[in-house]
């Protein structure tokens, strides 16, 4: 059962009438309330096909289900609130609008029930600035689908008393949810530690660096259920520039968190992705599979090179091994280029990949000499080889680079610690591993490293290592 047995969802579109179901999957009577007949109505019959599809599947049994549904309880009465022990908000992302509904929730409530709002971007502090009880104020951050997507953020504001937050902390665990504290700050932590993993995306396009399936396939190759750029055709062009550009002017111009041209133009030409049929890819009834890449493995001459293959994927990245005539390593923030002229020898350099995964090998060469015997090597695998553009720490490993940057500055500033983000990461964001759990992966010293070349081979101060990593050895 959950902590609190009468709930109250404001709002019922897909994002409330989500909520409102896990909890009354969990035992909680529910009100849920909305201005729109319509609306209800439609929340009504997605929740009844949701508990369907549990029942075809022998998840869950009929009479449960029913029961389940019985126990949402939809209303236009917002009075009908009035007994309510929790009030969650998720209405349109309008401080303004959001504020008159809190403020008529106030005077309805009693003393003692809990509001929380579910804001992804909004200042818990400013929307509990016109609240007579401020402290009973706090953000409940579920992520889409929040039937499946396991967190929820827990904003406290700095007026938010620790009971309420303590309230819907156990409401969230209670409700089979990962339940992560985080400081009032914009973007909280997956909208503002996630701002690389698109940024890069988009750098490296516009950068011509390689194509959008490249890019797409690389990160996925890293273990990534979906690549940025395929992932933002999918949120919306115009939902994730609008985060972007959210965040950016809430830190008053960080670097860190710069919106892309690249991005901006999709949104200014409408192409917002799946929902328009066109965004980085192309939806039209026809159009090749987003996301696909034309490139097949070929194989490495007598079935030579798996050893060294394999031993090269599994080497320390900046380790440079000797095969064929040319140094092979996994990239460390260098051009194979810079490196091929310190040693000599032609350079290829991988990036970031799961030594067990089926993906293809993104690399950069300093000549084709060192490109073909990345190529054999990759074959030896039975995986395909893509070449890219010779840019300091290629595709992925600038990313994640980049992502664990973010992340180091959201410790340093007391946003959220370790663990916590990279819980965030994981459960909000379908990370395969938390920022700090790939940084012990590459090497933490090698991390700042990295970065540090980074900055200074494209001389973007962004890059510069974050002074939580000032001890990363």
């Amino acid at each position: 059962m959950t902590t609190v047995s009468r709930v109250a969802v404001c709002g019922a579109g897909a994002m409330g009438s989500g909520i409102a179901l896990i909890a009354a999957q969990s035992g909680a009577t529910v009100r849920l309330f909305d201005l729109s007949a319509d609306a209800l109505a439609a929340a009504r019959a997605r929740t009844g096909k949701a508990l369907d599809g549990l029942v075809a599947k022998g998840r869950l049994e009929a009479t449960d289900a029913a029961a389940i549904l019985g126990r949402i309880i939809c209303t236009e009465d917002l009075a009908t609130l009035a007994d309510s022990e929790l009030v969650i908000e998720a209405i349109v992302e309008n401080a303004a609008i959001k504020a008159e509904l809190f403020t008529r929730l106030e005077a309805i409530v009693g003393r003692e029930a809990v509001l929380a709002s579910n804001t992804s971007s909004l200042p818990i502090a400013g929307l509990a600035k016109p609240l007579a009880q401020p402290e009973r104020f706090v953000g409940m951050h579920f992520f889409n689908p929040p039937a499946a997507m396991k967190l929820v953020e827990i904003v406290s504001g700095p007026a938010t008393d620790a009971a309420a937050s303590d309230t819907v902390t156990n409401a969230a665990k209670a409700w089979g949810k990962v339940a992560v504290p985080v400081a009032d700050v914009p973007g909280f932590i997956v909208n503002r530690v996630a701002r690389p993993f698109y940024a890069e995306a988009f750098t490296a396009l516009q950068e011509q660096a390689a194509s959008a399936g490249a890019i797409d396939a690389a990160v996925r190759a890293a273990g990534f259920r979906m690549g940025p750029l395929e992932l933002t055709d999918f949120i919306g062009q115009d939902v994730n520039f609008t985060v972007a550009r959210s965040v950016h002017d809430a830190y008053f111009g960080r670097t860190r968190f710069v919106p892309q041209r690249a991005q901006a133009a999709l949104v200014d030409a409408g192409w917002y992705g799946r929902k328009t049929g066109r965004g980085i890819y192309d939806y039209s009834e026809g159009a090749p599979v987003p996301a696909s890449i034309d490139a097949e493995p070929r194989p490495a001459p007598d079935g030579r090179g798996r050893a060294e293959a394999e031993a090269l994927l599994r080497s320390a990245p900046g380790d440079l091994l000797a095969v064929g005539g040319a140094s092979l390593g996994i990239t460390a923030g260098r051009t194979a280029s810079a490196l091929a002229t310190e040693t000599g020898r032609p350079v290829a350099l991988i990036d970031w990949t799961l030594a067990e995964n089926e993906g293809p090998i993104i690399f950069a060469a300093s000549d084709g000499a060192a490109a073909e015997v990345a190529i054999d090597l990759a074959g030896a695998l039975g995986r395909a080889a893509i070449r890219i553009a010779d840019r300091p720490g290629l595709i992925v490993c600038r990313t994640l680079a980049q992502i664990a940057n973010a992340a180091a500055d959201a410790v340093f500033e007391h946003v959220a610690g370790e663990e916590d983000i990279d819980a965030a990461m994981r459960f909000g964001a379908n990370y395969p591993v938390g920022p700090f759990a790939w940084a012990d992966l590459y090497g933490r010293g090698r991390v700042r490293a990295a970065l540090a070349a980074i900055a200074d081979e494209t001389g973007e101060a962004m890059y510069r290592p974050s002074q939580y990593m000032r001890n990363w050895m």
